[in-house]
């Protein structure tokens, strides 16, 4: 990730700004709050407190007293799929959403406040990903990274990734890196920079992988043994799609919780 950083602590790396157009959170939408806490507690180690209540009932999850991610209730009348949201940062969510929308994106939720914390605004790109756009206030976003239990990627599977990096590139200023054919599955990739560092990918999938949720950003929590966290997500209700397989940034396996949302475990450092 590309951010200020403050010194090093034993269990991580602590942060207080990220640079625009850096994953900043990720924050997920579920049915059953309470089943869902005691999932990801049991998995990661977290620990949680009430957040802004603006979008309804919401708390944010604590790694270390360090905040790392947000889970919040879908309202009962909507049925919207149940999934991880990566949020970018930016110095300004209104002009992010405007450029969203005049590069061929759409914005679903806002530009509005969440209490103190920020403005957001929830989008999506031209080929249906949904992703966040968080304008940091009180809340600077994750408060850490490097440890297990932290967000550590992010990664747009699409069904091509040509035209889909152009949106993200004009939309947050992101440099490409183009890598074909180096994904643990063969794909065509494309890495997101700033500054020359990658920050996020984006990666061509075929019509199998995305048949159920279209294209989607997916994101990778660190993980200290990925065999054995995979192992406990089955045991906690959740269910292995990928096995665990070396990728170019560490051991990985794609999951599902027991609502269905899907991230990936990454032993390693992306």
């Amino acid at each position: 990730m590309t951010e200020a950083p403050e010194p090093a602590g034993p269990n991580g790396r602590a942060h207080t700004r990220y640079t625009p157009g850096t994953p900043c959170w990720v924050s997920l939408m579920v049915h059953d709050m309470a089943a869902t806490q005691a999932f990801y507690e049991e998995l990661f180690g977290w620990e949680f407190q009430p957040g802004p209540a603006r979008l309804g009932p919401y708390v944010r999850a604590l790694l270390d007293g360090q905040e790392v991610a947000g889970i919040g209730r879908l309202p009962p009348d909507r049925h919207l799929p149940v999934a991880w949201t990566p949020y970018f940062a930016s110095d300004d969510a209104d002009l992010t959403a405007e450029t969203v929308r005049l590069c061929g994106g759409t914005v679903g939720v806002g530009p509005l406040e969440a209490g103190d914390a920020g403005r957001l605004a929830i989008g999506s790109d031209p080929s249906g990903a949904v992703f966040g756009v968080w304008q940091a206030a009180a809340h600077r976003g994750t408060g850490i990274t490097g440890a297990p239990g932290t967000p550590a990627w992010n990664e747009l599977l699409t069904f091509e990734t040509a035209t889909v990096a152009k949106f993200y590139e004009t939309v947050f200023g992101y440099e490409e890196k183009r890598t074909a054919s180096s994904g643990a599955f063969g794909a065509d990739e494309v890495a997101l920079c700033l500054d020359g560092r990658p920050v996020a990918g984006v990666r061509g999938a075929d019509h199998a992988l995305l048949r159920d949720r279209g294209p989607h950003w997916l994101t990778y929590f660190e993980v200290a043994d990925t065999e054995e966290a995979a192992e406990r997500v089955t045991g906690l209700g959740g269910q292995v799609l990928t096995p665990a397989h070396d990728g170019a940034h560490g051991r990985t396996a794609t999951v599902t919780d027991p609502e269905g949302a899907r991230f990936a475990l990454i032993q390693g450092s992306c």
